[in-house]
């Protein structure tokens, strides 16, 4: 990466994956990027979590970043027609109005009212957007760590985000240290973000964890993506 635009904290993140026929999915994406399958399947993921410290990089350290604030993305696991995987995210709710000028490069933030809580052995996540009043409550009591498998590493460790914007895909790369995961038990789930993507019914229930956060990320510039061989292209 060259030098981060900015830094920041994810903390409090729970990870909700459902699979999905692959066909579903890349429904809804550009024609410039295919589904990345696990097993056969599509896969997208719920993450709501906590900004904290978010600030520019060479801010000295007595130089406050921005308050923290929740944040919940609904995102699938995508590849480049040139192989290069990463995120594209079908919505991204946030409660920081200033994180909403990322929408220059295409990131599709809406604003909300969002809150993340932990009480006694559970933490819980509950939020509405604005635009069009999607919304989500979910109470999850974590577990104990655990050493990550293939697919839990594959669901949650992308370091690129795709965005479209001008008639070109963006591509932002990221930079942390591995998630720390944790088993996670689902208490409440009821959500309507992703009828409100236009997805189906997911295949199965949930693959869900937990991570207390990660303390070191670097997001680089977005930069556009060279043209790539098109749809049918060998």
């Amino acid at each position: 990466m060259s030098i981060p635009v900015l830094r920041a904290r994810w903390l409090t993140a729970t990870f909700v994956n459902w699979s999905f026929r692959p066909e579903s999915v890349q429904a809804l994406l550009p024609d410039e990027l295919v589904v990345d399958e696990y097993e056969g399947a599509a896969w997208v993921g719920f993450t709501p979590f906590v900004m904290a410290d978010v600030r520019f990089p060479g801010l000295p350290a007595a130089v406050p970043g921005l308050p923290s604030f929740a944040e919940t993305n609904l995102r699938t696991y995508v590849r480049r027609r040139d192989g290069r995987d990463g995120l594209w995210f079908l919505s991204i709710a946030v409660a920081c109005p200033v994180m909403l000028a990322a929408r220059a490069v295409g990131v599709p933030y809406s604003p909300g009212g969002l809150g993340v809580r932990a009480d006694g052995d559970s933490v819980s996540y509950a939020g509405s957007r604005w635009t069009d009043r999607a919304s989500y409550r979910l109470v999850v009591r974590p577990g104990d760590p655990i050493e990550p498998t293939e697919r839990d590493v594959w669901l949650t460790s992308r370091w690129r985000a795709y965005t479209r914007r001008l008639g070109m895909i963006w591509a932002t790369p990221v930079e942390h240290e591995p998630w720390p995961l944790a088993d996670a038990a689902v208490d409440v789930l009821e959500q309507t973000l992703t009828g409100t993507a236009g997805l189906p019914a997911p295949l199965g229930e949930p693959v869900v964890h937990f991570s207390e956060g990660v303390r070191h990320v670097r997001i680089g510039p977005s930069t556009p993506c060279a043209a790539g061989p098109g749809p049918g292209s060998s």
